[in-house]
């Protein structure tokens, strides 16, 4: 043990050790701060979504924005309007992405969090459709795509400010809180637009109560800004700046090098989006829409649900820390594999129970995986290129396939008459994802700054459990 400061004395064998040991661990207060800083990002942009998505709020949305006669239902036409919005991601990654690895991480973070929580509290001042005629849904979609472009910035830099900032071995516990400001964000927007309908009239919420809950998003942005401006950037990026490590074009470097590991990432996201997207965007109108359940009903088994998840996912984070993230990714893609058309059968039964049981599977297997990705996705390339190649494959794969997965399975179901679409599409992601999870390397016990190299060391340890 090191002598404490005022018995100052030469260090042992062991005690220099035990100091080089210590560098990997990060100041616990600072951790704590990185960690709030990181998830309220996603809190913010999931606070978006649950606003957005909820099923009332898709009708309004679909309604005061667009003329009585345009085609596909109210609802389809807020998804549409979603999935447009994904578009820009992609985008969005490559300029923030590897501009995180030039600039740091902490400048980055603090401008995609304005944008984002400034794009939500934008949509609650447009005029509607009734007020400006054909320019509310170009304003909205305009709209849309800044929110989704800065998004596109947000995600891999918040799971990679965790990863840098948290100690190798407590890596998936720490990283398991950004999930948790995922879920706390959609239940504090689906819940705010659940209260207001419930203590609203139907005039008034149609007329101006829809717009609360975006304007809220503003403040919650500013408390995001704040907290983020309060950090240092990341040990991780600084000490590759001091040793003047930093690739000279991330960009450039990202795409040469690390192309497959981007498109293994795509492929384990495709996954997740799936999962992600259509438990926490689509199912709370395909339960008012398909299976014709009362909105109160629907909204309460979502919030129940997802609160359900936030009681289990730092438990099952810290439990990748022993075991691995594999196993856990491996169960949840062969228990979509399993389970996705038993749970949504049990859907079918218009018992609420049933109902609510079936969407418990199919948000336990997706927790399975929410609680490992902020430490295994980093994990899978180096620090030089960490935040840019994060991004660029992540946000490929959730343009094509999170953005879409509403108004694809919607549109399927109207032309083929079966609820049953969703179970299928989660069949053959889990199928498609199960691939690059067997393939990529086992990261839980792997320094960060060593993670992602082509050549990465193994996990200390000879098994999962006795790793450092």
């Amino acid at each position: 043990m090191e002598p404490p400061n005022d018995e100052p004395g030469p260090r042992d064998a062991t005690t220099s050790k035990d100091a080089a040991a210590s560098t990997d661990e990060a100041d616990v207060a600072a951790v704590h701060k990185a960690v709030i800083a990181s998830a309220i990002g996603n809190c913010v942009e999931w606070f978006d979504f649950g606003v957005f998505s909820a099923g009332v709020m898709t009708a309004i949305i679909g309604t005061v924005f667009f003329p009585e006669d345009a085609g596909g239902s109210a609802s389809l036409r807020s998804f549409a309007l979603i999935a447009a919005a994904f578009l820009a991601r992609p985008f969005g990654g490559m300029f923030f992405g590897p501009m995180g690895d030039k600039l740091g991480r902490k400048r980055v973070l603090a401008t995609t969090i304005m944008l984002m929580s400034g794009s939500t509290f934008m949509i609650g001042i447009l005029p509607g459709y009734g007020t400006i005629g054909v320019a509310a849904p170009l304003l909205l979609l305009l709209v849309r795509l800044v929110q989704g472009f800065s998004t596109g910035g947000e995600y891999g830099g918040a799971a990679t400010m965790i990863a840098e900032y948290a100690p190798t071995r407590r890596r998936g516990f720490f990283g398991s809180f950004l999930e948790m400001g995922t879920l706390t964000g959609y239940i504090l927007g689906a819940g705010l637009v659940l209260l207001m309908d419930l203590a609203l009239t139907t005039e008034a919420m149609h007329g101006w109560g829809w717009r609360i809950p975006f304007l809220l998003s503003l403040p919650l942005g500013l408390v995001g800004l704040y907290v983020r401006t309060r950090i240092e950037d990341t040990p991780t990026f600084q000490r590759m700046e001091e040793a003047g490590k930093k690739a000279q074009s991330p960009l450039k470097e990202t795409l040469e090098h690390y192309w497959r590991v981007i498109l293994m990432l795509i492929g384990i996201v495709f996954l997740l989006n799936v999962a992600d997207y259509t438990l926490l965007t689509f199912m709370p109108s395909y339960l008012v829409d398909f299976l014709e359940m009362n909105d109160t009903t629907a909204q309460l088994i979502t919030i129940g649900v997802e609160a359900v998840m936030i009681m289990v996912i730092v438990p099952l984070g810290a439990l990748s820390d022993r075991i691995g993230r594999k196993p856990l990714l491996i169960t949840a893609a062969v228990g979509y594999i399993v389970l996705s058309w038993p749970a949504f059968a049990l859907m079918q039964t218009e018992n609420a129970i049933g109902v609510a049981l079936g969407y418990a599977i199919v948000g336990g297997l997706l927790v399975l995986i929410l609680a490992v990705i902020a430490a295994t996705f980093p994990a899978m390339f180096p620090t030089k290129v960490r935040y840019g190649a994060f991004a660029i494959g992540y946000n490929i794969s959730t343009s094509l396939f999170g953005g879409t997965a509403a108004v694809l399975v919607g549109s399927l179901i109207d032309a083929t008459g079966s609820n049953y679409v969703p179970a299928y599409y989660l069949m053959l992601a889990g199928l498609v994802a199960l691939v690059p999870i067997m393939k990529i390397p086992e990261t839980a016990g792997v320094p960060i700054e060593q993670a992602g190299e082509l050549k990465a060391p193994e996990p200390a340890g000879s098994g999962a459990g006795s790793r450092a």
